[in-house]
């Protein structure tokens, strides 16, 4: 990477880069994302406390500790971390982002949605638990978000965690992720043109990435062209890592994916691969990937590069994972 960059506090300003951000060579993505991981899991793992009745709490855990990826509240240190922050101080942040995330899965496989039995390699919570402690699982994670910013989060600027709120409220609702659920449910069965198609997951999925970024971000107490460039680096990779979702719901089994593989097919939704078909789905899926990277690259000069290598390489792996 070749980089000339002033010494002024926003590089946004002055910034001159001749090629596309990559992640500094010496930078371990596999043992980065282990490492996170690990963070996170136990930082899940203490979240819950004594809920009654046990039957609620057990249903809670059920879904929030069942594994994945947790590449949403990685995004979340990642970025607080980018902007200068201590990412311990956004771990209750990236706790909140993935109880969210795991309250939209347990309602999103609900039959009244996706009607869906299978979830990272396991029954979905309804058919363990029922449909109603489901939905009263889900909305208890989901109240349970805004109690970790809001009270578990000591020694941060209250406005920085009011403007996080916001940022949470407005992915997890209307605005954003139960919105774009909406008109997901509404399309089924109709033809859908592509505007459509991205506004569906720009809200039912890139909303929440958003807030994972912006959020972590917000923390660091980051500048406005910092929060304007993470706003486009997640509009990238929110957009991509649904088009590979569409495609993996094409090509990979149930058994890789953990959930049930060509439900898309099934309940005739649109989506990338029907409409672009499978290689010129890649191919955006990539040319959104080179977008979110370059936004970044007036931050990734000098001693930026180590701090940036986290959000660059996670968008290089939204386009080469397999599940």
């Amino acid at each position: 990477m070749t980089a000339s960059v002033s010494t002024a506090q926003d590089p946004a300003q002055d910034a001159t880069v001749t090629e596309d951000a990559a992640p500094a060579q010496s930078f371990d993505f596999a043992a980065y994302l282990e490492a996170a991981r690990r963070r996170v899991e136990a930082a899940l793992d203490g979240s819950l406390g004594p809920e009654r009745p046990e039957s609620l709490r057990e249903a809670m855990r059920y879904s929030l500790l069942a594994g994945g990826k947790r590449l949403r509240p990685i995004l979340c240190l990642a970025a607080c971390e980018l902007a200068g922050g201590d990412g311990e101080l956004a771990m209750p942040t990236a706790v909140a982002l993935e109880m969210i995330h795991t309250m939209s899965l347990i309602h999103d496989d609900l039959p009244a949605m996706d009607n869906d039995d299978l979830r990272r390699g396991r029954p979905t919570n309804h058919k363990v638990y029922g449909e109603a402690n489901a939905i009263l699982a889900g909305d208890a994670l989901l109240t349970r978000a805004f109690e970790m910013v809001a009270l578990r989060s000591p020694g941060l600027p209250a406005e920085r965690l009011l403007a996080v709120v916001g940022e949470l409220s407005l992915a997890s609702g209307a605005p954003g992720l139960v919105g774009g659920q909406v008109v997901d449910l509404e399309c089924e069965g109709k033809a859908v043109d592509l505007d459509t198609l991205e506004y569906i997951h720009l809200h039912k999925t890139g909303a929440l990435l958003r807030a994972c970024v912006i959020s972590g971000a917000q923390i660091a107490g980051a500048s406005e062209a910092l929060l304007a460039a993470l706003g486009t680096y997640a509009r990238g990779i929110g957009l991509a890592f649904q088009i590979i979702d569409d495609i993996l719901d094409v090509t990979a089994s149930s058994e890789v994916l953990g959930k049930t593989a060509g439900k898309d097919l099934a309940a005739d939704k649109t989506t990338y691969p029907k409409l672009l078909g499978l290689e010129e789905s890649r191919c955006r899926a990539e040319a959104l990937v080179a977008e979110a990277k370059a936004a970044l690259a007036p931050w990734c000069a000098g001693e930026g590069e180590a701090k940036a290598a986290p959000l660059l390489a996670l968008a290089d792996y939204i386009t080469s994972r397999d599940r």
